[in-house]
């Protein structure tokens, strides 16, 4: 897959098939449209296009947007949407001023000039251009002027599979892991540095990575133990891991550590990635170190039935 930072990185394709969207989190909705990209760029002897948008726009238009926590850095959605076959991938800074474009603009200076569509693949309700005011029955209304055709992914399509990224959000912070990976067609994950902690994991016999995730916004999911499977220079390892603020010694930052199954390295300052793969339960505060560890072991137990 080419990946071109602005459109003055990319070169017009004599036979562009075209979808674009925020794909945050490239989930199974985000899949379809893509698989059906694939579908019509093979009988059209085309090559794929995606555009997508970084800055998340939500982050650049909107008041509340302080909050919003994606499911993807642009790394990981660069990677996702090489797997699922894109040839082309157009990342366009997404600023303030590309957000007052017009759907007209939009439509000759991106799609015509710049890419040189030949069909735009789209998802139901998608739209584009200053206060999205593009959208499917427009493009559809003035393909012959533009000169290429235009596919929407059906409505009943769409809504038949329920998906959306503000839904496996939602379902990470209620600790709903079961309906988070249903949606996104794989287990979810997260990326980080490991840095020193108190090791205070080590002293009771289970010693933890603390990580400290790659981008701030990247979502957590909800406090919690989780069983998960860790990620060390391409090596995957059975783990267990907790996200909170360690109440039983009386913590108060919040902290992500994975105590890995069979692994005695030294990591620190080392990349790590962890899927998670089973929420086991919620974060709780015991009487005494003693009363943890004992419970550490049930969560340990309880992991590796799970992996």
């Amino acid at each position: 897959m080419k990946v071109y930072h602005g459109i003055t990185d990319f070169e017009p394709i004599a036979n562009a098939i075209v979808t674009s969207g925020t794909f945050d989190g490239v989930h199974l909705g985000h899949q379809k449209i893509l698989a059906r990209l694939r579908e019509i760029t093979t009988a059209n002897a085309g090559e794929s296009v995606v555009i997508t948008f970084w800055p998340h726009p939500r982050t650049v238009v909107s008041s509340d947007s302080s909050n919003l926590k994606l499911l993807s850095t642009i790394d990981e959605k660069i990677e996702l949407l090489a797997k699922n076959g894109v040839q082309h991938l157009l990342i366009i800074p997404f600023t303030r001023q590309f957000s007052e474009l017009s759907s007209e603009d939009f439509i000759q200076q991106i799609l015509i000039d710049a890419i040189g569509t030949k069909k735009l693949v789209i998802g139901y309700d998608h739209r584009f251009g200053r206060d999205r005011e593009g959208g499917f029955e427009y493009l559809q209304a003035n393909s012959l002027r533009y000169g290429f055709g235009i596919e929407e992914i059906p409505r009943q399509d769409v809504d038949a599979m329920g998906v959306s990224s503000s839904k496996i959000r939602l379902a990470l912070l209620e600790g709903n892991l079961q309906t988070a990976t249903s949606l996104l067609g794989r287990a979810y994950s997260l990326s980080g540095t490991v840095v020193k902690g108190k090791q205070l994991g080590r002293t009771i016999g289970y010693p933890t990575a603390n990580i400290l995730p790659e981008e701030s916004y990247k979502l957590v999911p909800a406090n919690g133990v989780y069983a998960v499977r860790v990620v060390h220079r391409h090596e995957v390892f059975g783990g267990m891991l907790n996200i909170g603020t360690r109440p039983t010694v009386d913590g108060t930052l919040r902290t992500i550590e994975a105590n890995i199954f069979d692994f005695e390295r030294d990591i620190y300052g080392e990349h790590l990635t962890v899927e998670f793969v089973s929420y086991i339960r919620s974060e709780q505060k015991f009487s005494g170190l003693d009363s943890l560890k004992a419970q550490l072991a049930l969560d340990q137990q309880t992991a590796k039935g799970l992996l």
